[in-house]
């Protein structure tokens, strides 16, 4: 059984308070940026943080699957026998590095965020030419560069992707994750930003990181757990 998917979906869902902090001032300023007429409609609102939130996981499934290629490249190597063993033990630790992040114990995990600079510098002036967001379409290009934004922690979760062992499985890891994340993006989109006082709260960041550290023991264990029950 794959668990990979769920432990995705359950990482990104389990990281609201760093998403509330790192994106709660985009979405507020994109939620402002939008008509008055497109604010003061809840299903138009709602479909234009939805429009921005699937141009940004449509990005991080494009990375995942560029990631998942070496995850491939990595499985022919070692050979399938090990090979999926080592590249689960791989992602398994990536988990809990996210949570000893998330709970303030590795703050030295954000400077991954540097991998990304050299991109970003390129695609952020195209997302300022999108301003102001006025169409669907301009909210979907946006939300495709904002996908890029260096995050410690969507770049931390791409690097497990390599535990992955093609682009489709890659991408799929990514957009559970994404998909994951969604429910505290958009929370924050619709009261525009204002939970961001959210992310300051010390135990509730101690809380979710120790819950991820448990995702990401459990990854490890995963194999022999199945042995223990198949025994």
């Amino acid at each position: 059984m794959d668990l990979s998917l769920p432990l995705a979906f359950t990482v990104g869902l389990f990281s609201t308070l760093h998403c509330v902090g790192m994106c709660g001032g985009i979405m507020g300023a994109l939620s402002y940026g939008l008509s008055r007429e497109t604010r003061d409609s809840t299903p138009r609102l709602m479909l234009y943080l939805a429009i921005y939130n699937a141009g940004r996981i449509l990005s991080y499934g494009v990375a995942g699957a560029l990631v998942g290629s070496v995850g491939g490249k990595l499985l022919e190597m070692m050979g399938p026998a090990q090979g999926h063993r080592w590249l689960q033990l791989f992602a398994g630790l990536f988990v809990v590095l996210i949570g000893l992040h998330l709970a303030g114990w590795l703050p030295r995990l954000a400077q991954v965020e540097r991998i990304g600079v050299p991109l970003w510098n390129r695609l952020e002036p195209f997302g300022r030419r999108l301003m102001p967001v006025d169409t669907l379409a301009r909210a979907l290009a946006y939300g495709l560069v904002w996908g890029w934004l260096p995050c410690g922690l969507v770049y931390t979760m791409l690097i497990s992707t390599a535990a992955h062992t093609g682009p489709w499985s890659g991408a799929a890891y990514m957009v559970a994750f994404g998909v994951g994340t969604m429910p505290a993006v958009v929370a924050t989109g619709m009261l525009a930003g204002k939970l961001y006082w959210l992310a300051r709260v010390p135990y509730l960041r101690v809380t979710v990181g120790v819950v991820i550290i448990c995702l990401g023991l459990v990854t490890l264990w995963y194999p022999e757990l199945l042995q223990l029950e198949a025994g």
